[in-house]
């Protein structure tokens, strides 16, 4: 469990803001720019004092003010990535990378199992100024993970990226997600990021936690919707895949009680896929759906009918057990007799999907 509790005024600018989420997994720190997510790990690090708070990583307690605790940053075992690589300039990669090695206490991932969860290889001859964006955040990375971190922040760390080398980052911290058991800690404010890597997001307004849980309900909370915009708004749903559909070579997804299929290739039977399904681009059926081209139908029951963007409405269906979302027209609403209890199906267009493997 990672426990955190801070308060921290800073000229106009007040952080009062507390998580309790559990470990290992990654916690999105998740808001619009100037809302205190840097101010909060920079307190979590220990690089900045807090006025009031506790931080605690399973049984560790690395800051408690009431109990005078107070462990300094360099014995915190917290890894940092910031948004900036920071490495140093007149060393080549190989150098970077053991200087971080170099000042643990502790050797639990060791240079090789890096540079191969990060394909470094090829780089370790290099100077930093020879390198790409994304591979300097690559060894920035790999520099904080050899320093034997029990906590990863990393933040914005795709921020001064741009799409491309985003993309290429990305799958990289993936993989340390799921290769390594280090909690970590992502500050973000690309709701994509989010989608991709977190286990659990906390939303954080005006130096205020306002809501925090598992990503899938947290993509269904209304405050959101006024971050990510009307057209980003939809349903993180987890399934697992069943195989691959012969005739069309796409990939068997089962989520709730229903099945989609999505471009997947590579999927083997039985992992986990994490799938987006955008409100915009669900249709709902009060009927059993026929020869229509949309491959994916989803059976299940209106849970709300809520007030969206301009003329339209937000429908949550429960597909069993799991929530989706619809955004339908008020005049459909209407003329369909949607309400909470009414069964329906849930239809979506396979290239609509969004799926990541988690």
């Amino acid at each position: 469990m990672l426990q955190v509790a801070a308060k921290k005024q800073r000229a106009a600018f007040a952080l009062d803001a507390q998580f309790d989420l559990p470990t290992p997994g990654v916690v999105a720190l998740f808001g619009r720019s100037g809302c205190g997510k840097t101010t909060l790990v920079n307190v979590i690090a220990g690089l900045l004092d807090a006025d009031a708070g506790r931080v605690a990583l399973d049984d560790v307690v690395l800051l408690d003010t009431v109990g005078g605790i107070d462990v300094p940053p360099e014995r915190r075992r917290i890894g940092y990535v910031f948004q900036d690589s920071r490495l140093f300039p007149h060393m080549k990669v190989a150098a970077n990378l053991r200087y971080g090695q170099n000042r643990a206490t502790a050797a639990f991932v060791n240079l090789d199992l890096v540079a191969d969860l990060l394909d470094l290889g090829p780089l370790m001859d290099r100077r930093i100024h020879e390198l790409s964006g994304g591979e300097r955040q690559r060894v920035a990375i790999g520099r904080a993970l050899l320093s034997q971190p029990a906590l990863l922040l990393l933040d914005e760390p795709l921020a001064s990226l741009d799409s491309s080398r985003r993309e290429e980052v990305l799958p990289y911290l993936e993989t340390l997600r799921d290769k390594l058991a280090i909690p970590m800690v992502y500050v973000s404010h690309n709701f994509d990021e989010v989608l991709r890597l977190a286990t659990h997001l906390v939303l954080m307004e005006s130096g205020k936690t306002v809501a925090q849980g598992d990503v899938g309900e947290m993509s269904l909370h209304p405050r959101i919707r006024s971050i990510i915009g009307a057209d980003a708004v939809g349903a993180i749903v987890d399934g697992t895949v069943l195989g691959t559909n012969p005739s069309s070579g796409l990939t068997r997804v089962r989520v709730g009680q229903g099945e989609l299929n999505v471009h997947c290739e590579g999927a083997a039977p039985g992992i986990r896929l994490r799938v987006q399904l955008l409100a915009r681009d669900l249709i709902v059926a009060t009927q059993p759906p026929q020869h229509l081209s949309v491959r994916n139908s989803l059976k299940g029951v209106v849970k709300s009918v809520a007030d969206d963007v301009d003329d339209s409405n937000l429908i949550a269906i429960d597909i069993g057990g799991t929530l989706i979302m619809a955004r339908v027209t008020r005049a459909a609403t209407r003329e369909l007799g949607l309400a909470a209890g009414l069964p329906v199906w849930a239809l979506v267009k396979t290239a609509s999907l969004r799926p990541h493997p988690i």
